[in-house]
């Protein structure tokens, strides 16, 4: 493969060929149900703005179902190696993702269920990626408790869900204090506080599952939630709960969870400014207890992304999950990601669908929206940048995806262009 001081002047030039093609596409992206054709070589490309699931859709309304589908922020600007879920805000990515993962345009691509989760409580919403785990495969909504968004309600017309048997039918499943969609069957999930309702959530995952604790749990820090961020996805993925801590203590609904447990396996995210060194002695009663964590968010979700338990012991793909192993251990090419912006924790909820399907991707969390934070990028560089031989061709390589989450201000072009380039699969001159 590609040293990483090559890859970064290759990253340099391509970065900016794309980024160049990316800003005409975006330029010219006003139209909502209209299709835009790449103007430059094959370094970008727009889909269209509307999605075979909003014209087909038998539970959508007549006439404009095509262009519900673009407000909800469904994906329209893709390169090579990524693709934007363009939506102005954390409901709109969530609606926009969840029909992207379920398209529903054809028997067996609805849901059986879906989740609407409180966009007044981040935690609860986190908590909520669970529910995407087997045996639920539920994507998060958005709402908040007077009313509920237009782009929720018109995301549940367009993905039908048909009814969950291991929910008793139920069509959604109703997280905090939001609205009940009018004519579904609905499950709730309550709690007082965000700690009482992550535990809620665990208890009614539990239950779906027969009753079958998770031998390994998530706790992370209520007081800052680009730390919690990336453990969405892996609940997601895995069906590993995500509880909550404050930085000094462990609230009672905590406790009880993990007494649930039966002494499982605590994987705390965070560094010790969020979650302190007293807390976690103090969940050694509970359980075996490790920390996972960066310095900042970037370098924290990239911390995450790379774990394994018990550790990895070889460079590149073979460093990949065992039965009974905990963590991504994503430490070479062939992955999907999920590109998310620290100040939107929401938005961790509203993709973690893609981490539990599709490519399975972690989610990786930049500083800020103008440019790729350092971490991540040097993790591209040093782990996901994909190369093949040149004498056996690109068709012997394996490909890096990544989803974007949000629009221009959540990630510039310029940095998703960098995205873009870095995953780029390139020849190396090395022999086999």
């Amino acid at each position: 493969m590609l040293s990483v001081t090559c890859r970064r002047m290759r990253l340099r030039a391509s970065a900016a060929i794309v980024c160049a093609a990316l800003a005409i596409i975006v330029a010219g992206c006003g139209g909502g149900s209209k299709k835009h054709s790449s103007t430059t070589g094959s370094s970008a490309k727009t889909t269209a703005a509307s999605t075979p699931s909003a014209k087909t859709s038998t539970s959508s309304s007549s006439g404009g179902a095509g262009q519900t589908a673009s407000s909800l922020g469904f994906p329209r600007v893709a390169t090579r190696n990524t693709t934007r879920v363009p939506g102005a805000s954390a409901v709109a990515d969530a609606a926009g993702v969840a029909l992207a993962v379920y398209p529903s345009a054809a028997p067996g691509t609805h849901p059986t269920v879906v989740t609407v989760a409180p966009t007044d409580d981040w935690e609860a919403a986190l908590a909520s990626s669970v529910l995407m785990a087997p045996p639920i495969h539920a994507p998060v909504l958005l709402s908040g408790s007077d009313s509920m968004p237009a782009a929720t309600t018109d995301a549940l017309k367009l993905l039908a869900p048909t009814g969950s048997g291991d929910l008793s039918g139920a069509q959604v499943v109703l997280v905090g204090d939001v609205p009940k969609p009018p004519g579904l069957r609905a499950a709730t999930i309550g709690g007082s506080d965000p700690y009482s309702a992550a535990a809620e959530i665990d208890r009614f995952a539990t239950a779906a599952d027969g009753g079958r604790a998770s031998p390994d749990v998530v706790v992370a820090s209520s007081s800052d939630p680009a730390y919690a961020m990336p453990a969405a996805g892996w609940a997601a993925e895995s069906g590993d709960p995500l509880l909550f801590v404050t930085p000094e203590t462990i609230p009672k609904p905590t406790i009880q969870a993990l007494q649930a447990h039966q002494k499982p396996r605590i994987y705390v995210v965070g560094p010790p400014s969020v979650v302190s060194a007293s807390v976690l002695k103090q969940l050694g009663r509970y359980g075996t207890v490790k920390r996972i964590f960066g310095d900042d968010p970037a370098s924290n979700s990239v911390a995450f992304t790379i774990y394994r338990d018990p550790p990895c012991t070889k460079y590149g793909q073979a460093c990949a999950p065992v039965p009974g192993s905990f963590g991504w251990a994503t430490r070479g090419p062939g992955h999907g990601y999920t590109l998310l912006n620290a100040s939107q924790p929401l938005t961790a909820a509203a993709s973690a669908a893609l981490s539990g399907s599709g490519d399975y991707g972690p989610q990786l969390v930049v500083d800020n929206g103008s440019t790729l934070s350092k971490p991540v990028l040097n993790y591209f560089l040093n782990y996901a940048a994909p190369g093949y031989y040149a004498q056996q061709g690109p068709t012997a390589a394996v490909y890096d995806h990544a989803w974007i989450i949000g629009d221009e201000r959540v990630l510039s072009v310029a940095a998703q262009a960098e995205v873009d380039a870095v995953l780029q699969a390139i020849p190396t001159t090395t022999s086999k």
